[in-house]
C-alpha cells in the first residue's frame, strides 16, 4: 500500500511539476530574449533530467553501476522512441531548422563516442571528464549563440511579450520561482515514482541491469514526458522537441559523464559496462537516435503515423528486453520477425517519406 502511494503521489507531483516549469520557462524565455528552442534543449531538458542524474550517481555510491548506466542509456531510447512518439501522437511536432543542422547531429555524435569510449568496457575516468567537459561547452555554445540572435528573436515574438508582460506571471521572479518549484516537484514526484516502481521489479526477480533499461529509465524520464506533452498541448512545440533532444544530449554527457567521475573517485576505477549494454542496448540507442534524422528531414515535421510507429519499436525493444530476460522460448520468433520483416519495412518507409515537400518549420 505505501509503494502504491508513492507511485500515485509521484504521478501528481510530475504534473503539477510539468505544468510550472514549461509555465515559467516559456515565459522566462521570452523575457531574456532566448528562444523557446534553446530553453527546451537547456533549462527544460536538464531540469527533467536530475532524476537521471541523481538516480546513477546515487546507485554508483550504493555499488550498483549496473543500474547506472542501464538508466542513462535506458532513458534516451526512452526518451526518443516513447516521449517523442506520444508528443507526435497528441499534436503534429514541427521541428526547428537548427535542430536539424546542429542539435540532431550532436546529439548522435555523442552516442557515436559514447560507444567508442565503452569499447573497452569500462567508461573510466578520461573517459568521464571528457563527457562532462563537452556538455558545459555545449551548454555554452548554446546560450551565447541564442543571445547573439537576441534581436532577432524579440522581433519573432513580439506579440507573445506583449501578452506576457500583462500576465500574473510577467515578473522575473515569479518566473524563476515557477521553473524552480517546477523542478523541486518533478525530481521529488520521480524519486518517489521510481522507488516504489524499484520496489515492484525486485519483487518480480528482474536484474538491475534490466530493471535500470526499463522500469528505473522509464520512471526517471517521466518528467520529460510530462514537460514534452503538456508543452505538446499547449502549442510550444519547440519545447517539447527541444526538451528530448536536450535530454539525450544531458544524460551521455551530464548524467554518464557525472556517473563516471563519481565512480572513479569511489574506488571503482568508473563504470563497468556489462556486455549485453556494449553489444546490443547501446547500438539500439544509437539506431533510435538515428531514425531521427529521416523522421526530422520528412517534411521537417514529426507526423502522427511516425510517432505511433516510435511507440511500436519502443514496446518492440521492451518485449525484446523482457523475453531475454526470461529466456523465453519465443524470443528466437520474436526476434526473426523484427529484423527481417519489420525493421526493413521501417527503414523503407522513412526513406520515401523522406522525399515529400517539406514544410516551413
Amino acid at each position: 500500500m505505501i509503494h502504491i502511494l508513492m507511485f500515485v503521489g509521484g504521478l501528481i507531483a510530475l504534473v503539477a511539476g510539468a505544468q510550472a516549469l514549461v509555465h515559467g520557462a516559456s515565459r522566462l524565455a521570452l523575457a531574456l530574449g532566448i528562444s523557446p528552442l534553446v530553453v527546451g534543449l537547456t533549462i527544460v531538458a536538464f531540469g527533467t533530467s536530475a532524476p537521471e542524474m541523481a538516480v546513477s550517481v546515487g546507485a554508483v555510491l550504493n555499488g550498483t553501476t549496473d543500474l547506472a548506466l542501464g538508466n542513462a542509456v535506458g532513458s534516451n531510447t526512452f526518451n526518443v522512441l516513447f516521449i517523442l512518439g506520444l508528443a507526435a501522437l497528441i499534436t503534429p511536432l514541427a521541428v526547428h531548422v537548427q535542430v536539424i543542422r546542429q542539435e540532431a547531429p550532436i546529439m548522435i555524435g555523442g552516442a557515436v563516442l559514447l560507444i567508442v569510449l565503452a569499447l573497452d568496457g569500462r567508461i573510466g575516468l578520461f573517459d568521464s571528464a571528457l563527457l562532462f567537459a563537452l556538455l558545459m561547452a555545449y551548454t555554452v555554445f548554446l546560450i551565447r549563440q541564442s543571445r547573439a540572435e537576441g534581436a532577432a528573436r524579440t522581433d519573432d515574438y513580439a506579440a507573445e511579450l506583449k501578452l506576457a508582460a500583462a500576465g500574473w506571471d510577467a515578473r522575473p521572479s515569479v518566473q524563476v520561482a515557477l521553473v524552480v518549484v517546477g523542478l523541486a516537484l518533478l525530481v521529488g514526484g520521480s524519486q518517489a515514482l521510481v522507488s516504489a516502481a524499484v520496489a515492484f521489479a525486485k519483487a518480480l526477480g528482474v536484474s538491475d541491469t534490466v530493471v535500470g533499461l526499463t522500469i528505473v529509465a522509464a520512471g526517471t524520464s517521466l518528467p520529460e514526458v510530462a514537460a514534452s506533452t503538456l508543452a505538446a498541448i499547449k502549442g510550444e512545440r519547440d519545447i517539447a522537441v527541444g526538451n528530448v533532444v536536450g535530454s539525450c544530449v544531458f544524460n551521455i554527457f551530464g548524467v554518464i559523464g557525472l556517473a563516471g567521475l563519481a565512480a572513479a573517485f569511489a574506488g571503482f576505477g568508473g563504470l563497468a559496462v556489462p556486455d549485453a549494454v556494449r553489444h546490443f542496448d547501446l547500438w539500439v540507442m544509437l539506431a533510435a537516435l538515428v531514425a531521427c534524422l529521416p523522421v526530422f528531414l520528412s517534411g521537417r515535421e514529426i507526423a502522427r503515423w511516425e510517432g505511433a510507429l516510435f511507440l511500436g519499436y519502443y514496446a518492440a525493444y521492451t518485449a525484446y528486453l523482457v523475453l531475454a530476460a526470461q529466456h523465453h522460448a519465443a524470443l528466437g520468433a520474436f526476434s526473426n520477425v523484427m529484423l527481417g520483416f519489420a525493421i526493413p519495412l521501417t527503414i523503407v518507409t522513412l526513406v520515401v517519406a523522406m522525399f515529400r515537400p517539406a514544410k516551413a518549420a
